[in-house]
């Protein structure tokens, strides 16, 4: 979340007339992520999250709201966005398309303990299983395709050590086959910002942007870069209990659990390049943090160089 395209108190009156969610009371700006621009309003009828879509297109926008939807109607803590009185849920404001969401309870968890990777296990788990008869189909539009079309300009402000990096990394992954896994749903972006909790159990997942159909085992990876990292590029607790919690939702096939570390590695190199291109291209906004392109070059680093990984327990019970 971040804050792109200013929104007045006049305008956000004007598009709540749309909805039956009363009216504005408070509008205030959300200051973190890197995609769209987000305020919290606080109306007569409850509490919400006014979404711009600053870069989503109009069909993948379509297959993020019918996934939300969907996934809700499953009982997956996420948030349907707000129909308009005219049946549609997508509105127009400054622009941009826009949402109206339900604003969840809780607060992520940004120094997560095992508990913590458990749950958020579980929960990527009944995403993923929620999805499964989800009639739409979109593709990733950060897949191994997009890394090869995006590192030739990423190279070319990289030092040679990292240029090296890129290129057999993107080597090693040519040959890694993670297309081939089990797939479908996926969330894409299952950072500790994404996830909210009280106490100790998940209470919302938000942020689909990026969802699309991919492997199942790379959202899982996606997951482990930013939940379970520390110095070395790994915490084998938080590891384990990511893994735990998500086996307990669904079960990894063998194929998977010998993927792991190349899944990892992939993971790493999507945001990595993803971050560079911020980076190379920053996009001017009211309240926008970019995030560091080097704190996942350092992970792709140190998982590329640390010897192989042991696979996932097949009973569920992390590494």
């Amino acid at each position: 979340m971040a804050v792109f395209t200013p929104v007045s108190r006049e305008e956000a009156r004007a598009f709540l007339a749309d909805y039956a969610a009363g009216g504005l009371r408070d509008l205030r700006p959300i200051g973190t992520g890197t995609e769209n621009t987000n305020y919290f309003l606080d109306c007569t009828r409850g509490a919400y999250v006014l979404t711009l879509v600053e870069r989503t297109g109009p069909g993948a926008l379509d297959y993020v709201v019918a996934l939300l939807v969907h996934l809700a109607g499953k009982g997956l803590p996420c948030p349907a966005p707000l129909a308009r009185r005219d049946g549609g849920r997508i509105g127009r404001l400054a622009g941009r398309p826009a949402l109206l969401l339900p604003r969840l309870p809780g607060a992520p968890v940004m120094a997560p303990q095992p508990v913590h990777c458990r749950a958020a296990g579980g929960l990527l788990a009944a995403l993923h299983r929620a999805g499964e008869d989800f009639p739409r189909r979109r593709d990733n539009p950060f897949g191994l395709a997009w890394c090869r079309a995006r590192a030739g300009e990423a190279a070319a402000t990289l030092a040679p050590a990292e240029r090296a990096l890129l290129a057999a990394e993107l080597d090693r992954q040519a040959a890694a086959g993670l297309e081939d896994l089990p797939g479908g749903v996926v969330h894409g972006d299952l950072f500790r910002d994404n996830v909210l909790f009280r106490q100790h159990g998940p209470s919302g997942v938000i942020d689909f942007y990026f969802a699309s159909d991919g492997p199942w085992l790379v959202d899982l990876a996606i997951a482990a870069n930013d939940w379970c990292v520390a110095g070395d590029g790994r915490d084998g607790a938080r590891e384990a209990a990511l893994l735990a919690g998500y086996q307990e939702g669904r079960r990894l096939t063998g194929a998977e659990r010998d993927a792991w570390r190349d899944a990892r590695r992939f993971a790493a190199l999507r945001f990595w390049l993803s971050r560079l291109a911020d980076r190379q291209r920053p996009r001017p906004g009211l309240l926008v943090r970019g995030k560091d392109p080097a704190e996942m070059g350092g992970l792709l680093r140190r998982l590329a160089g640390a010897g192989e990984a042991r696979r996932p327990a097949a009973e569920g019970h992390g590494l």
